[in-house]
Formats: structure tokens, C-alpha cells, sequence
């Protein structure tokens, strides 16, 4: 394996846990809140569970994606659908240009990384 692979499997280890950190933030940021209805807060939990679990979805496609065409297929799947919610709410709610930027850098990279043919690790070991 090229040491240009072992970066970018690296670099989509990153990408996945700060995309988990930041659905957990989001959850925490609910008890935060201190407007809105009971009802608008489940669904500002529940919008970050999401974006965790597309995190973690990172994070076993990466592991297992070469072996396990399911988790290839609903990774990427949730890769796009979160890109493109996050790229709606970005516009809806007039987040600022370093929170879109950040964000949709975040979600795209995961995105394009999941999408790239590179080799996955296995437990420490390449698979191809």
C-alpha cells in the first residue's frame, strides 16, 4: 500500500470521527436549548443522532467497505443525503460563510472520500 493510500485512510479515519464529534455536539447543544417546543427539541436530538451515525458509518465503511458491499452502498448513500440537508440548512437558517464552508467541507470530504477507490483497512491488515 502507497503511503498516499495510508494518508487517505487516515485523513477518512478523521473525517468520520469529527463527523461523530459533531453529531455529538449537536445532541449535547439540545439541552442547551432553551426556546423552542419539546417536539422542536426531539428532532435537534434526533438530527444529531443522525449526523453520528453517519460517522460511524464512516468509520465501518472504512474498516469494512472493501469486503461488505451493503455498508459501501448505505455509507454513501447517507454520505449524500447529509451533504445535501446540510447544504439546504446551511442556506435555510443563514449559517455564515465559515460554518458552511466548514461543515459542507466536512460532509463533502467524507462524501468524495467514501466514493474513492482507494484500499481499506482491515483490523490492521490492507484488503483490497
Amino acid at each position: 500500500m502507497t503511503c498516499a493510500v495510508k494518508g487517505l485512510i487516515r485523513i477518512y479515519g478523521v473525517v468520520g470521527w469529527l463527523i461523530v464529534a459533531i453529531g455529538t455536539l449537536h445532541m449535547l447543544a439540545t439541552f442547551r436549548l432553551s426556546s423552542g417546543t419539546t417536539l422542536g427539541k426531539v428532532w435537534f436530538f434526533g438530527s444529531g443522532l443522525a449526523i453520528a451515525l453517519v460517522g460511524a458509518l464512516n468509520l465501518l465503511h472504512r474498516a469494512y467497505g472493501a469486503s461488505c458491499l451493503g455498508v459501501r452502498i448505505v455509507c454513501r448513500t447517507g454520505n449524500v443525503l447529509l451533504t445535501l440537508v446540510a447544504i439546504a440548512a446551511g442556506i435555510i437558517s443563514g449559517a455564515s460563510l465559515l460554518e458552511r464552508v466548514l461543515i459542507w467541507t466536512l460532509f463533502g470530504g467524507a462524501l468524495i472520500l467514501s466514493c474513492s477507490p482507494m484500499r481499506h483497512v482491515d483490523r490492521g491488515r490492507e484488503i483490497s
